[in-house]
C-alpha cells in the first residue's frame, strides 16, 4: 500500500526491549517514590519518634559498651544492666527536658498575651515616619488579626511533646533490648561474614559522623544560647531564658536557624523596650554572637568531618521540612549524612554522594579502622601503585 505520492508509508517506531525496560523501571521508581512519600507524611509522628530514638540510641551505645567493660571488684557490669540504667537515665532526662520546655512555653504564652497590645503599638510605631494616618491604618489592620487564638492553638499543639517523648522512650527501650543480638542478626542476614563486616563498618561510620556532628552542634548551640541569655539579661528584658532555649534549639537547623533566632530576639526586644535604637543594638549584638560562633568556633570544631554541600543542605531542609515540618528540618542533616555515606559505598549511587559533598569528596570508611574520613586527592594519589 502506497501513499498518494507513490512512497511507502513509514512504519510506526517501536521501542526496543531495553528501552521498554528502562521506561518501566523509571515509571515504577516514580510510583514507589510517591508511595514512600505518602507513607512518610501519613506516619510522620511515629517515624519522627523512631528517628529521634535511633539518634539517641546511637549517641549512647558507645558509652554503654564502655560501662559494660567496667569491673567493680570481681563483679562485671552486664550489657543488660548497663542498657537498663541507660534507658532509665535517658527517660528521666527526656521527661525533665519536656517538662522544662512546656513550662517555658506556658511562660511565653502568658507573657505574650500580656504584651499583645504593646506589641501591636510597637509594630505600628515603626511606620510612624510615613505619617500618622499610615500608623493608624497599620494599627487597625494588626488588631484585626486574632493573635491570641493563634497563640493558644500553638500552645495546645505543644502538648504533643509529651506524647512524642513517651513514644521515643518506648522505641529506645526496644532498641536497647535488641542491641546485644544486632551483630548476630547482621551476619545471618548478610550470609557472608566479610559483607556483614563491611555493612557494620558503614553503619559505624554513619553513627560516628552523626554523633560528632550532634555533639559539636550541641556544644556550639549551648554557647550561643548562653550568650543570648546573657545579652537579654544585661538589658533587663523578660523571656531571657526562653530566648536562650529557642536560640539553642534553632541553631540545630543549619543556615536558617541562626537567622530566625536573631530576628526573633530582635522582635522580642523591640516589643519590650519600644525603642527602635535599643532594639537594633540588641539585634546587632545577637547577630554578632551568631556570626562569631557560627563562623569561628563551629568550623574550628567541625573541621573536615562532614563537608556537606550547602546547596544540598538547603534542599534537604526544604524536603524534610515539607514532609515532617520543623522537626524534619532538625533531622535533615543527620539523614543527609547517612545517605551520603551509604551512597559513597555503592558504585551506582556514588554520583549522589559526590553531589551531596561540598567539594565532591564524600565521606568514606577506612578499611582498617572503620572510622569516617574525607577522601582527598592526596589520598587517591597515595593509593595508586608506584610506576
Amino acid at each position: 500500500m502506497t501513499q498518494g505520492n507513490g512512497q511507502h508509508p513509514v512504519p510506526p517506531t517501536r521501542l526496543t526491549f531495553g528501552e521498554k525496560f528502562r521506561l518501566q523501571t523509571w515509571l515504577l521508581g516514580v510510583i514507589a517514590f510517591g508511595i514512600v512519600l505518602y507513607m512518610l507524611i501519613a506516619a510522620k509522628f511515629v517515624l519522627i519518634s523512631l528517628a529521634i530514638a535511633i539518634i539517641l540510641f546511637s549517641l549512647t551505645s558507645d558509652a554503654i559498651n564502655s560501662i559494660a567493660r567496667v569491673r567493680i571488684g570481681p563483679i562485671r557490669i552486664s550489657n543488660g544492666v548497663a542498657s537498663l540504667v541507660a534507658v532509665l537515665l535517658i527517660a528521666s532526662a527526656l521527661l525533665t527536658l519536656s517538662g522544662l520546655v512546656l513550662a517555658q512555653i506556658n511562660m511565653v504564652v502568658s507573657t505574650t498575651l500580656s504584651y499583645t497590645d504593646q506589641a501591636q503599638r510597637a509594630i505600628a510605631q515603626a511606620f510612624a515616619w510615613m505619617g500618622a494616618d499610615v500608623e493608624e491604618a497599620v494599627l487597625s489592620s494588626i488588631r484585626t488579626i486574632e493573635v491570641t487564638g493563634y497563640i493558644r492553638t500553638a500552645a495546645g499543639q505543644a502538648g504533643n511533646i509529651l506524647s512524642g517523648v513517651v513514644l521515643v522512650i518506648l522505641f529506645m527501650g526496644f532498641l536497647f533490648a535488641e542491641r546485644i543480638w544486632f551483630s548476630t542478626k547482621l551476619r545471618n542476614l548478610m550470609g557472608d561474614p566479610e559483607q556483614a563486616e563491611l555493612v557494620g563498618k558503614i553503619m559505624g561510620s554513619i553513627v560516628r559522623s552523626v554523633n560528632y556532628y550532634l555533639l559539636v552542634k550541641a556544644f556550639v548551640s549551648g554557647i550561643t544560647g548562653l550568650l543570648v541569655y546573657g545579652l537579654m539579661t544585661l538589658f533587663g528584658l523578660e523571656l531571657a531564658a526562653a530566648m536562650g532555649i529557642l536560640t539553642f534549639v534553632l541553631n540545630f537547623i543549619p543556615n536558617l536557624g541562626s537567622i530566625i533566632a536573631t530576628v526573633v530576639v530582635g522582635l522580642v526586644a523591640y516589643v519590650q523596650v519600644a525603642d527602635l535604637a535599643t532594639a537594633l543594638v540588641i539585634f546587632a549584638a545577637s547577630g554578632a554572637i551568631q556570626f562569631t560562633v557560627g563562623n569561628v568556633i563551629d568550623p574550628m570544631l567541625m573541621g573536615r568531618t562532614l563537608r556537606l554541600s550547602s546547596f544540598g543542605i538547603i534542599i534537604s531542609l526544604a524536603f524534610w521540612g515539607l514532609v515532617w515540618g520543623v522537626v524534619g528540618m532538625f533531622l535533615a542533616v543527620p539523614i543527609m549524612v547517612g545517605v551520603m555515606i551509604v551512597c559513597s559505598h555503592i558504585p551506582a549511587l556514588r554520583p549522589v554522594a559526590v553531589l551531596l559533598s561540598r567539594e565532591g569528596l564524600p565521606i568514606v570508611t577506612l578499611p582498617a579502622t572503620g572510622t569516617p574520613a574525607v577522601q582527598t586527592d592526596l589520598d587517591r594519589r597515595s593509593r595508586k601503585p608506584a610506576a
